[in-house]
């Protein structure tokens, strides 16, 4: 362990803080700072008296000046760079601000404009946060964990990316780092991740974005993105670094490419406690709605005829996490698996295109001659309202990115066939959306039960206000990732996700006409608790826990840390 100028200690009356460093030293360390909130006695004992204005501010009071400080920020770019700062100074307080502001601040911290400040990395770059990996240096892997003074009982979560599917823009280098900080911050503002028991991990594999590589300030390794065996071999050196030195965190996977994510995912996935969000956080989010939707319309999962627009990683994850519960619910693997219908950027999946298809996209394609005259156009390729005509889908999935892909027309045929259609446009940003929400409800004289990627405003249809679920993964992850460390979970099951997505869908008052189907973000911590709660239980029955899980409620709101000061002892120096 490194030698730190002060120590957090829990007790049975809460978390004291032993501090050994005096004066300007206290103030640069922001996870004992606390500016202009330290007491007079406080000052006078770790040498500050003179180094802080004369008057002692409450958290309360520091809340207010922060947040106005925050608006007044020009653009959600200065607001991101705002709120870095302000992490970098006073840890408490920042998490404060964002756990009050959660809705608000959720879109600056993560998705969209962290990709903004991921572009921008090299450029703004202030402090380090994490652990750097180089794919031209993976025997430095252990090295760089023991640097970070971290101990074997210290971490309970790491998230790691390799950078190459950054949110909607790509191939982002080392810079990627800022995405797994982000998301960290998320898991610490809904689910009460301690901000001290994680590890945002970067592995840098080179890069392919040709403006990196030819900007003079870039911080990263200058070549090409490495996709060899060097690349696994990185990956492997992570995982059993990781695993050896922090035996009960949970590893999450954030922004790896299609041809990566699910092939890491599986080898993993019983050797250690391992999470892909992009395909189970997504996917889970979704089964909450379709869950919420299929009661609101009175009918059942197993029972849908459903259409992913959209067959990538994202898409087909969302299929195949609503296949197994298609086959929980007591079809057979193939019948459940037919009951899928997936577009690719060339139109319908076939087994005439198996030759260009994923592994993980096989599965769905279609027997061309089950589907032969359905093209209606004259180069065969089978649209996205050639399989609405002929599927009648009662439910439609966008992870495409194709903005107007769900048009009047598609949308209209459908709700000719179907009495409440479930339409969820899923891409981001807002600009990628298939649909927007007023065109749907509209289109369908309100009977669509929508659910969008991005967040949209309530719409008004006649004489109802509808409000839009966003299928936000924040949902689930947080309270996954609290539930995983409540049970000290050796693994994550399909039951356990299953499980989170459940619970999001119980907290929904879809059956309550123009009521979204998932809650929505401001209720983040209460949603959080409520499928960490279930996640932990499933994983006990499951035979899963390395602790007891008997008094589940209780030892998660224990678990669930609550950004205030500590109790300050002075340590000697």
């Amino acid at each position: 362990m490194n030698e730190t100028p002060y120590e957090l200690i829990t007790t049975a009356d809460g978390v004291v803080a032993r501090i050994r460093a005096r004066g300007s030293a206290v103030l640069a360390a922001p996870t004992i700072n606390r500016g202009t909130a330290f007491t007079v006695e406080e000052r006078r004992t770790l040498g500050l008296t003179g180094l802080l204005p004369t008057g002692v501010t409450t958290l309360e009071g520091q809340l207010r000046r922060v947040y106005a400080q925050y608006r007044a920020q020009e653009g959600d770019l200065r607001k991101w760079v705002y709120l870095a700062n302000l992490r970098d100074r006073n840890e408490v307080l920042f998490h404060r601000l964002l756990s009050e502001h959660i809705s608000e601040m959720l879109p600056v911290v993560y998705t969209p404009t962290v990709g903004l400040a991921i572009e921008r990395f090299s450029h703004e770059f202030r402090r380090p946060r994490g652990v750097y990996l180089s794919v031209d240096h993976p025997e430095d892997t252990e090295a760089a964990f023991l640097n970070s003074g971290m101990g074997s009982d210290d971490v309970d979560l790491i998230v790691v990316t390799d950078s190459e599917g950054i949110l909607g823009i790509g191939d982002q280098g080392v810079g990627g780092i800022e995405i797994a900080i982000g998301k960290l911050a998320v898991y610490t503002a809904a689910a009460g991740i301690h901000p001290h028991r994680v590890i945002p991990v970067v592995l840098d594999m080179g890069t392919d974005n040709l403006r990196l590589l030819n900007d003079e300030m870039y911080l990263g390794t200058r070549h090409a993105r490495v996709q060899d065996q060097r690349y696994d071999d990185l990956i492997d050196a992570f995982v059993t670094t990781a695993t050896k030195l922090f035996p009960d965190a949970m590893l999450h996977w954030e922004d790896f490419g299609a041809g990566n994510a699910r092939r890491i995912l599986q080898r993993y996935a019983d050797r250690c406690s391992t999470f892909n969000d992009d395909m189970q956080g997504t996917a889970a989010v979704v089964l909450a709605a379709a869950f919420a939707a299929v009661r609101a319309a009175g009918t059942r999962l197993r029972d849908q005829r459903v259409v992913i627009h959209g067959a990538g990683t994202a898409g087909l994850g969302i299929a195949d996490m609503m296949r197994d519960e298609m086959v929980r619910e007591g079809l057979d693997p193939r019948e459940a698996t037919r009951r899928f219908w997936a577009l690719g950027r060339s139109g319908l999946l076939t087994e005439d295109d198996a030759d260009r298809l994923y592994d993980f996209q096989l599965p769905y394609a279609r027997p061309a001659s089950e589907v032969a005259g359905w093209s209606s156009s004259g180069d065969g390729g089978i649209t996205l309202a050639d399989v609405v005509s002929r599927v009648r889908p009662t439910m439609l999935i966008g992870t495409s990115t194709q903005t107007g892909a769900f048009t009047e027309a598609i949308v209209a045929q459908m709700a000719a066939d179907t009495e409440r259609p479930i339409i969820m446009p899923l891409s981001n940003p807002t600009s990628r959306c298939e649909a927007r929400p007023e065109d749907l409800i509209r289109w369908t004289d309100g009977r669509a039960l929508v659910a969008t990627g991005s967040p949209f405003a309530p719409v008004v249809h006649g004489d109802r206000t509808y409000r839009i679920a966003q299928a936000n993964n924040a949902l689930v992850f947080p309270g996954l990732g609290l539930g995983v460390t409540v049970a000290r979970a050796r693994r994550i099951s399909d039951h356990m996700i299953a499980a989170a997505a459940d619970a999001v869908a119980q907290l929904s008052d879809a059956q309550i006409p123009g009521a979204p189907l998932l809650p929505p973000v401001e209720d983040l911590r209460t949603v959080s608790a409520a499928v960490a709660v279930a996640v932990a239980l499933t994983a006990a029955e499951e035979g899963l826990t390395q602790v007891d899980v008997d008094d589940p409620i209780q030892q998660v709101h224990q678990a669930m840390w609550r950004p205030e000061y500590p109790r300050i002892e002075v340590g000697t120096r």
